[in-house]
């Protein structure tokens, strides 16, 4: 076992060359399939397109998409010829595609029609009206000067936009050897990836991984569930997140496995996927695991091909484990953790490990990865048993925060230690357990909520004298965010009010679902307010109206 330096492009082509007729991607509900020879000169058919329209190595290409059939396409394309792919979260309203659009200095941004919430075209339309007067390719954005191109991914055509066939033709006119000259020029350490995070701290940052940064952890992802070129993944977890990206593709890159795809979570469709193609490994948040457990169709289904697969991303209960392991079929389910920032796994169990290790620990450090509890105050290693902040070092930890090295500077410190905000300790057996975080980040389902963005939003709520976010315990999605607010002097607002306010201005996940009017926040002797304590708070108030977190 040892680190590779391939690339992504490096990688694709091996297993096209080496098992050119295997099937690679296969979305089962639309009967798709790319066998790895024909995946791979897609792949290069795209890289001349976004040769043609300006993308060079280096340049940003944001991708805004469920996880439809092109979205691994540009991903690859943009590795060949040495470009950044920005992944942006589906979820996403305006402020938060703008804010990203403009962070990111985003060249040519790739989008879907959108979501059921969010026409993703009109939001575009929106943030760059000029593109409704632009010829393609010549877009000039008085908000946005970075931005020059726009691509449908689909059949249909926009006004300014290219689609995905138009650059595919494109691409025809593009000479073999002008790609070749652009693939030699990309190494390992180039950044490939770029994805927003909350971190540990501020507004979401760009975290710049590498080749050599992905490509070795979704390696050691797979040799952790022992995987072949003979297993089959099930992916429904979003592209556009560490754990689709990195976990369930470069896992199936790196072992020349089958990856089936689900366009978007849908837990009828998941369990028909693996019935149909037979798949050994399923990945998923635990919330993702229960709505396929409780599908009133789930006994129709035959799971017995599945042999393990992660479920992370948030806190896993024992109970929903062993229910996966007895009626899914999914004897070694095993759990990662990790952060953005370490590419993202730093510690894994294993299908070696007893099934209590699986469940109440996050396993061992991965290879070529130094893992360690530091004490907060004193910066020293704690000893095993005793909780401090998890900590990493090695080839995982990403090249930094896109134009905010003072960020960068706050998470690695002088030695090379990434810092993770989260609280653990380190048992006996040398397996790591996850036990609280010094960071106040919210964790719902599996997604990132930072309290600092959404208290700033609701400031701008007219009214409100000052706001604090935090979480809020649930049973179904592990923590809910809780706003709560006080109120200028004789102005009232309502719970509705609030929740209309966020309402297409920020994404679904991140609007509060429990909204608290309080007097005051506990404070310490000080004058600093003690956010830990508002849990409780929520907890007693919820309680008082007779209401149960669910």
């Amino acid at each position: 076992m040892k680190l590779t330096d391939n690339t992504l492009g490096m990688w694709l082509e091996h297993w096209a060359t080496e098992t050119p007729d295997k099937e690679y991607i296969v979305y089962s509900d639309r009967d798709l399939r790319f066998t790895w020879k024909q995946f791979n000169e897609r792949v290069d058919a795209m890289a001349k397109g976004l040769l043609s329209i300006g993308v060079t190595k280096g340049t940003h290409v944001g991708i805004w998409a469920t996880n439809v059939p092109d979205w691994l396409t540009f991903l690859y394309a943009g590795a060949k010829v040495g470009a950044v792919l920005v992944t942006i979260n589906t979820n996403y309203k305006q402020n938060e595609l703008e804010f990203l659009i403009d962070n990111a200095d985003v060249h040519t941004l790739c989008i879907t029609e959108g979501v059921f919430d969010g026409n993703y075209v009109d939001m575009v339309y929106e943030m760059a009206p000029e593109l409704k007067t632009s010829q393609r390719g010549f877009l000039k954005s008085e908000r946005f000067p970075k931005l020059k191109n726009v691509v449908y991914i689909g059949q249909e055509k926009y006004r300014g936009m290219y689609n995905t066939p138009e650059l595919l033709l494109l691409g025809n006119n593009v000479e073999s050897e002008i790609l070749t000259e652009a693939k030699a020029q990309v190494t390992c350490h180039d950044v490939v990836n770029m994805q927003y995070t909350s971190g540990t701290t501020g507004f979401p940052k760009g975290v710049m991984l590498s080749h050599h940064n992905i490509t070795n952890n979704g390696y050691f992802t797979g040799e952790a569930m022992e995987f072949t070129a003979a297993d089959k993944l099930c992916c429904c977890v979003p592209l556009f997140h560490c754990f689709g990206v990195v976990l369930a593709t470069m896992n199936c890159l790196t072992h020349g496995c089958t990856q089936v795809m689900v366009e978007r979570f849908d837990p009828l469709v998941v369990l028909a996927s693996i019935h149909k193609e037979r798949c050994t490994a399923l990945y998923g948040v635990p919330t993702m695991y229960i709505a396929e457990l409780n599908h009133p169709m789930f006994d129709m289904f035959d799971l017995t091909s599945l042999r393990t697969g992660i479920m992370a991303g948030a806190l896993c209960p024992i109970e929903l484990m062993r229910a996966v392991t007895e009626k899914m079929h999914i004897t070694y389910i095993t759990s990662v953790y990790g952060l953005t920032e370490s590419s993202p796994g730093m510690t894994h169990t294993t299908v070696d490990d007893p099934f209590e290790a699986r469940c109440v620990t996050v396993g061992k450090e991965f290879p070529f990865t130094e893992v360690c509890i530091l004490d907060p105050e004193t910066g020293l290693i704690c000893p095993d048993g005793v909780q401090g902040e998890m900590c990493t070092r090695g080839y995982l930890v990403m090249k930094g925060y896109y134009k905010n090295p003072q960020a960068t500077a706050e998470v690695i410190d002088a030695d090379g230690w990434l810092h993770s905000g989260d609280l653990g300790i380190r048992d006996e057996d040398g397996n790591y357990r996850i036990t609280g975080r010094i960071k106040d980040m919210i964790i719902r389902g599996g997604e990132n909520v930072y309290p600092r963005e959404i208290e700033e939003f609701l400031y701008h709520l007219p009214g409100i004298k000052d706001i604090q976010v935090a979480a809020v315990p649930s049973k179904k999605y592990g923590e809910e965010i809780g706003a709560f607010i006080i109120m200028h002097p004789d102005i009232t607002l309502t719970e509705e009010e609030v929740r209309d306010f966020c309402r297409g201005k920020i994404a679904r996940h991140k609007i509060p679902k429990y909204i608290f009017f309080v007097d005051e926040f506990p404070m310490t002797g000080s004058g600093k307010i003690q956010k830990f304590k508002l849990k409780d708070l929520s907890l007693a108030l919820l309680a008082a109206k007779g209401i149960i977190p669910a």
